[in-house]
């Protein structure tokens, strides 16, 4: 038993006080409650602890990844305890105190600068190219969260306990998309409990490339990476929506004074979209979707000022 056993088994609560009357119930699985305030710890324990078991990894070899934040603590986090080395190749148009948490876990972070603090394709594209690089090293494994199947694996405990809480009665999950494996693996762990929801997929209007072809420079941390997510099954969908960013943050405020719900940008998305689809659906409806991580990451940030 150590902290690793604290990843999982998150609250899910149903918002009260923001969704209007006469809409269908919004629930929220609060995964700010994983050990590093994300969600993204299921995807690391799963990640690492494979790999070491096919001895992909040994105990004193050093994982990378490029990332916003989110990932790269919680892969600091895992590695900490598993006894590896992490490297993260970040960039200042991310959240300060997720450098701070991450060099908290012992991380070495490398710092790619942005264009005027703004999330681009471009920049994504730079911390990638520089991430590989590393990864050639002797001893350095890549943890590829846009390719490692262990990453959409490591999100079926979400769908289950969704399954679990919710007694099985849910009409629509929906969450906005990184790498696109939590909405998928969630979903992955929704099917498997025998579940038949309708899937819907959320991205930011200011980098709108799944609905359009074409991203853009946008603030919500951790989703909009602008190229197509190598998880995200659009077969699966039912449809793709783009939601305004700044909806999004006024959004956070709303939850933490009205719900004491306390998030960050990509929360805020989620559940901005969802009370429209709520307001859609109308009474005797449910749906689920993410609280992706706890708001005290973006205490100083363009959301709480």
């Amino acid at each position: 038993m150590n902290s690793l056993n604290a990843i999982g088994n998150t609250p899910i609560v149903r918002l009260e006080k923001i969704v209007p009357e006469d809409s269908a119930e919004v629930w929220i699985k609060l995964e700010g409650g994983n050990p590093t305030g994300s969600y993204k710890d299921r995807m690391a324990l799963a990640v690492l602890s494979r790999a070491l078991e096919r001895e992909d990894l040994v105990p004193g070899d050093t994982v990378v990844e490029y990332t916003g934040g989110s990932t790269g603590t919680a892969l600091a986090f895992v590695s900490a305890v598993l006894g590896l080395k992490f490297i993260a190749v970040f960039s200042d148009a991310f959240s300060k105190s997720k450098q701070q948490a991450m060099e908290a876990f012992g991380a070495k972070v490398l710092v790619e600068k942005s264009d005027n603090g703004t999330i681009t394709p471009d920049l994504i594209q730079r911390m990638k190219n520089r991430a590989y690089e590393l990864a050639k090293k002797p001893n350095t494994y890549y943890a590829d969260q846009f390719g490692s199947p262990d990453v959409r694996d490591g999100y079926k405990p979400l769908g289950s306990e969704i399954a679990d809480a919710l007694s099985g009665k849910l009409d629509i999950f929906c969450a906005a998309v990184g790498t696109g494996a939590a909405l998928m693996g969630t979903f992955d762990g929704l099917v498997e409990s025998k579940i038949q929801s309708e899937l819907i997929a959320f991205e930011p209007l200011q980098s709108p490339f799944l609905t359009t072809g074409k991203g853009g420079p946008h603030q919500v941390e951790g989703i909009g990476v602008g190229f197509e997510p190598p998880f995200l099954d659009r077969t699966k969908l039912k449809e793709i929506r783009a939601v305004d960013q700044n909806q999004a943050f006024k959004m956070c405020q709303r939850l933490a004074r009205e719900e004491g719900i306390f998030c960050g940008a990509s929360t805020g998305l989620n559940v901005t979209e969802a009370i429209k689809i709520a307001k859609e659906l109308g009474p005797e409806k449910r749906i689920v979707t993410l609280g992706c991580d706890n708001g005290i990451k973006y205490l100083g940030s363009h959301i709480y000022i």
